[in-house]
């Protein structure tokens, strides 16, 4: 993969929370107690780990997003800062609180509970405030964990201003027919497209947007039609500790491969690896990695 000299620019817009992960034996059925083995705090939201993602691997990012006023908020507005996110234009809710999401991981298995709060509450007024950055970026990425107005209303921001919008759609909703048309990409897990695309096979799919859709499922392997034939990247793991954060994280890597020119297959490859990376420390944003881990070219 090459990079070029000149610093991506890029606009994330999504959720941020506090991930409290219990680590049991397994998980629990029905009205059944376990104990927990062990229990763990880590920063997380599709949207803060894309932030992080991408910063580490070299772009400057704002970060449009929605926190409480409570200590979680104030710690995920550190962490950014000192990760070099711009946090300039994060909403501080008075009346709910920071985002939380609730894991029980066993066995390499996660079952997780988000209660969005606060981010539920960005709105599409808090877009129209960070206008004047979208005209100055190269990207703009989101998912699909804030309330779906705002994503049509920074849809309409980057047509507004012929600005790349790449989607992660996760947790899955169905989307706008304009929204998939105008993306310029689109990441998905494999077992949710029936809900974001009408009900058609995975390879149909696949082939309405070539070079478009990438499909991901929880080996680390992506899927994509290139426009004559599908085509089919995996990259396992010889230990996989963590599954959280690993579609952002290939989201990170794409988007930034994507903004130095590379082509799709690249993109694709650097994804990824990147997303390898993740998976070998507990934790979405504490094994995303930084650009000078990777062996590149500079053009």
């Amino acid at each position: 993969m090459k990079i070029i000299s000149e610093q991506p620019k890029i606009i994330v817009v999504g959720s941020s929370s506090i991930d409290l992960v219990l680590n049991t034996n397994h998980h629990p059925a029905p009205n059944e107690t376990v104990m927990a083995k062990k229990y763990e705090t880590f920063f997380g939201g599709k949207g803060a780990n894309q932030a992080v993602g991408t910063a580490r691997l070299g772009a400057s990012v704002y970060f449009i997003g929605s926190v409480g006023m409570d200590p979680y908020g104030q710690q995920i507005l550190r962490n950014l800062v000192d990760e070099n996110v711009n946090v300039g234009f994060v909403h501080e809710d008075t009346e709910n609180a920071t985002g939380t999401a609730y894991v029980t991981a066993a066995f390499g298995k996660n079952a997780i509970v988000v209660v969005p709060s606060a981010n539920s509450s960005l709105a599409t007024q808090n877009i129209d405030m960070a206008e004047k950055i979208f005209s100055t970026v190269d990207l703009v990425l989101t998912q699909l964990e804030i309330p779906m107005e705002v994503v049509e209303n920074v849809y309409q921001k980057c047509k507004k201003y012929g600005k790349k919008l790449g989607i992660y759609a996760s947790p899955a909703a169905k989307i706008s027919p304009e929204i998939l048309e105008y993306a310029t990409f689109i990441i998905a897990k494999s077992n949710e497209l029936s809900i974001i695309f009408d009900e058609e096979s995975r390879e149909q799919t696949l082939r309405k947007y070539p070079n478009k859709l990438f499909v991901r499922d929880d080996t680390n392997s992506t899927i994509y039609y290139n426009g004559s034939e599908m085509k089919y990247y995996r990259n396992d793991p010889e230990e996989m500790p963590n599954k959280m954060g690993m579609g952002d994280a290939f989201t990170s890597g794409f988007a930034i491969a994507y903004c130095h020119g590379n082509i799709i297959d690249d993109c694709v490859k650097f994804g990824n690896d990147v997303s390898l990376k993740v998976s070998k420390k507990r934790g979405s944003q504490s094994g995303l990695p930084y650009l000078k881990e990777f062996n590149l070219s500079e053009k």
